[in-house]
């Protein structure tokens, strides 16, 4: 691979890091709160790959493996190594859906562990899916009583008879390491919203014999994607 090849692609991978810190495009890979370290990395890869490109050009860009004859053995094949980086550059993609809920691994929640306090009364409660799961399994959602809570999360495709479920993934440090959060969600009224779309749900902890954890929804809103998707 040339030396110019390889400068290029350091300065492209360092812009890019640049495009997501900066327009938080970042937070559909990683924990939000790495922003910053993503921007300074990616300043020091666009410096590094600039100053190597800037090398290269002075030194004429002669590959490091060509042979006597002026041969490039593997010139043109490393500047394919740019396209993964340039397509990335020009297309976002987008955060972890519902096609990856049913291949991903899910959050374990067993009984026995944490004991939660009682949800205070005469207040809706905004939570995270994880909680609601863990509530349920937490001596079978005594901790929920009548008060009603509220989940965001998105539609993921369910083989049940009624309702619909939502999803939301938890990250310990990126994507790769993502699992989902489940909540089925019954009582809505009108249609079911279309897959992946983003919804906020208000409504209370219903007991299933399936131990499916399960919200009887009084309202059910439709926004768009969070900034911050991961819980």
């Amino acid at each position: 691979m040339s030396e110019d090849a390889r400068a290029t692609t350091v300065l492209l991978v360092g812009a890019l890091m640049m495009r997501l810190a900066i327009g938080g495009a970042y937070a559909k890979y990683v924990r939000t709160g790495m922003g910053p370290l993503l921007l300074v990395a990616g300043i020091l890869l666009a410096g590094l790959g600039l100053f190597g490109v800037v090398r290269a050009l002075r030194r004429g860009g002669r590959p490091a493996d060509a042979d006597a004859h002026g041969h490039h053995h593997g010139g043109r094949i490393g500047w394919l190594l740019l396209a993964p980086v340039l397509a990335l550059l020009l297309v976002t993609p987008p955060t972890l859906g519902s096609f990856a809920v049913s291949r991903s691994a899910a959050v374990n929640v067993t009984s026995g562990g944490k004991v939660f306090d009682a949800l205070p009364p005469g207040r809706t409660v905004p939570m995270t899916l994880l909680e609601f799961d863990e509530r349920v399994e937490d001596h079978r959602g005594v901790s929920f009583g009548a008060v009603q809570v509220r989940l965001t999360g998105f539609v993921t495709p369910s083989s049940d008879a009624q309702g619909f479920r939502i999803a939301r993934y938890q990250i310990a440090c990126c994507a790769a390491d993502a699992v989902a959060s489940v909540v089925r969600v019954t009582g809505a009224s009108g249609s079911r919203p279309a897959r992946d779309q983003w919804v906020t749900v208000t409504g209370t902890f219903a007991p299933t014999p399936d131990r499916v954890p399960e919200l009887r929804a009084v309202s059910v809103a439709e926004i768009t994607t969070p900034l911050d998707p991961y819980e």
